[in-house]
C-alpha cells in the first residue's frame, strides 16, 4: 500500500549499538530510522513451531529449532522493524541449551542493528537484584576484569519488592547505557485485582498526581499511578538528549483509558506495550494513547501473532514469510492509526 512504501522509506543508516549515548536516543534513532514503532516477540514454543524444525526430542534439538526458527525470523523483520523481544521464561524451561538459544538469538539480533528488549520481569532485594542487574544489563566480575553476560539493551522488571529491589537496575542502565521498562499496567485480564485496587495516598502524592492531571477521588488512587510516579522520579535523572528517558513502563494495550492517564504522569518515558494482536485484543486504536503528542513514547509488541503466522496460512515451509507480511500489516495498522490520531512524528513524514 501507498501508506506501507512510505513507512518503509528509511533516513540514513547508522549502527545503534556503536553509538555511545541514553538508550532512550539509541531507541529513538531506531524508530526513526524503521518509521515505526513496532517490536515483533521472539517466544518460541516448540508444540507450535513448523514440524521440520525439530529433529529430535532432547532439549539440544529443541533449542537448537529455537535458534533456527528465530535466526530466521529476525532475517525476516530485521528491515522492518527497530526492536525484538524475547521471552526468557520459553528458553529456560528447557534448562542451559535453552538459555544458549536465548543468548545466542540476542546477539544475532543485536548483529543486525536491532534493539533487544529481554521480557525477563527480574528483580529481587538486596545483592540477588544487583546480580540480575548486572547479569541481564551491566557487566559481571571475572578474575581479568569485568564484562558483559547476557548483555541486553532493555530488561523487563517488578516494582513490588519496593525501590531497593529496583535500584540496581536503574543503576546498571546508568553506567551501561541501557534501559528498564517497570511493569506498571499490564495486559493480562486479572491485573486488575491488585494493580487496580485503589489506595490511599499522602498530601504529596495527592498534589503530584493532580498536578500531572489526574483527577483524584477521595484521597484515593489505583496502585498503578504510585508505581507510575516511581518510574518518573526514576525518568527524570536518567533521560537523553531528545528528554526521553532510558525508565520506562509496561502498559498494556487493552486498558487505553489508563494508558491515557499514565501517559500524564510518565510524559518522558517509553511504554512497552503488550497486548496488541488478536490474541490480548489490543488494538491499533487502542495504543494511540500510549504515545505523546509528538509521536513518540512507546513501543508496540505482538509476538505469537507474528511467530505463528504460518498456521493461519497453512505453509510451515514458509513460515518467515508469514511472520514478515503479518509484521507489514501491523507496521501499517499501527502507523495508520499515529497518522489518524495526527501522532505521526514530522521525521517520518516526507
Amino acid at each position: 500500500s501507498p501508506l506501507y512504501r512510505k513507512i518503509l522509506s528509511s533516513n540514513k543508516t547508522h549502527d545503534i549499538h556503536s553509538m555511545r549515548c541514553n538508550l532512550a536516543d539509541r531507541l529513538l534513532a531506531a524508530i526513526d530510522k524503521k518509521r515505526n514503532p513496532c517490536c515483533v516477540g521472539l517466544d518460541p514454543v516448540a508444540e507450535r513451531l513448523p514440524p521440520h524444525l525439530i529433529r529430535g526430542d532432547s532439549f539440544e534439538y529443541i533449542a537448537d529449532a529455537f535458534w533456527k526458527f528465530n535466526s530466521l525470523l529476525i532475517d525476516a523483520v530485521a528491515d522492518l522493524v527497530p526492536v525484538v523481544k524475547p521471552q526468557m521464561a520459553f528458553y529456560e524451561k528447557y534448562g542451559s541449551p535453552g538459555v544458549k538459544a536465548f543468548k545466542d538469538t540476542v546477539d544475532y539480533a543485536r548483529s543486525q542493528g536491532l534493539i533487544v528488549i529481554e521480557d525477563g520481569k527480574r528483580a529481587d532485594i538486596g545483592s540477588t537484584s544487583q546480580a540480575y542487574a548486572e547479569g541481564h544489563l551491566g557487566k559481571v566480575w571475572t578474575p581479568s576484569g569485568k564484562r558483559s553476560s547476557l548483555n541486553l539493551d532493555l530488561l523487563t522488571i517488578n516494582p513490588y519488592l519496593g525501590t531497593d529491589g529496583l535500584d540496581p537496575f536503574i543503576g546498571a542502565c546508568k553506567e551501561c547505557d541501557k534501559g528498564v521498562f517497570i511493569l506498571v499496567k499490564t495486559s493480562n485480564p486479572s491485573s486488575v485485582q491488585f494493580q487496580d485496587r485503589l489506595v490511599r495516598i499522602s498530601e504529596l502524592e495527592r498534589n503530584t498526581l493532580e498536578n500531572a492531571g489526574v483527577v483524584i477521588e477521595d484521597g484515593h488512587t489505583p496502585l498503578y499511578n504510585l508505581v507510575a510516579l516511581q518510574v518518573a522520579r526514576y525518568a527524570q535523572d536518567c533521560r537523553g538528549e531528545r528528554e526521553y528517558s532510558s525508565i520506562g513502563a509496561v502498559v498494556g494495550a487493552p486498558f487505553p483509558e489508563q494508558a491515557e492517564t499514565l501517559r500524564k504522569i510518565m510524559p518522558r518515558s517509553f511504554f512497552l506495550v503488550p497486548g496488541y494482536g488478536k490474541k490480548q485484543g489490543g488494538t491499533a486504536q487502542g495504543v494511540v494513547p500510549c504515545f505523546n503528542s509528538d509521536g513518540y513514547g512507546a513501543v508496540v509488541n505482538s509476538s505469537s501473532d507474528i511467530n505463528f503466522a504460518w498456521e493461519e496460512e497453512h505453509n510451515p515451509e514458509d513460515f518467515a514469510g508469514a511472520a514478515r507480511r503479518k509484521t507489514e500489516y501491523m507496521i501499517t495498522d499501527i502507523c495508520g492509526a499515529l497518522y489518524s490520531a495526527g501522532k505521526a512524528p514530522k521525521a517520518w513524514k516526507m
